[in-house]
């Protein structure tokens, strides 16, 4: 079902039932959302962040900057790639700031930045979209928006974030295992 079908069957709902019904059904969309960015602000803060820290601190800036070919990222790409997705997504298509991102120098660096910066950029990143979600009004979550070109609700903009950053994460220990050959310990985050 598309979102707007989904609209439509609520607008629909919404004048065949008594409005105290709509009421609690309205009451119980908004707990399910605040839900939803709970986990989702959880997601980037306890199970994200902490697999590319331990990433991290079995490297050395040479090894985070390494590509396995031309065609590929390094590790310090991918950081900066995810700063600047998580700040233009969310910090500002959310948290309303403003969007100066140039994605394509995300992947263009080729100078090594040095772990403790990456890493204090991402750690900045993720504090203010945390701060960004923390205030969002979940009531908001199907209002529609436009980022990175894209037409979007709130909801498919923050569910973007969730799944990319995951994704590039999981790129992260990939790259970090065939470098170190070690088994990193990683705690997976049940929660």
């Amino acid at each position: 079902m598309s979102v707007s079908e989904a609209r439509a069957l609520g607008r629909a709902s919404q004048r065949s039932v008594p409005s105290l019904t709509v009421g609690l059904l309205t009451k119980e969309m908004s707990e399910i959302g605040q839900v939803f960015i709970t986990r989702c602000r959880h997601h980037f803060a306890e199970d994200f962040l902490p697999k590319i820290e331990r990433c991290l601190e079995l490297l050395s800036d040479q090894q985070i900057w390494w590509r396995a070919n031309p065609q590929s990222n390094s590790i310090g790409n991918l950081l900066l790639h995810l700063s600047g997705n998580v700040r233009q997504w969310i910090v500002s298509g959310i948290g309303g700031m403003i969007d100066a991102r140039d994605r394509d120098a995300e992947f263009a660096a080729r100078a090594i930045i040095p772990r403790h910066e990456l890493l204090g950029k991402l750690k900045q990143t993720l504090s203010e979209a945390d701060n960004a979600l923390a205030k969002f009004d979940s009531g908001r979550l199907l209002e529609r928006m436009h980022v990175q070109g894209c037409d979007v609700t709130a909801l498919e903009a923050i569910l973007h974030v969730v799944e990319h950053f995951s994704m590039h994460t999981g790129q992260i220990i990939l790259l970090t295992k065939l470098i170190t050959a070690q088994d990193l310990k990683l705690v997976v985050s049940r929660r």
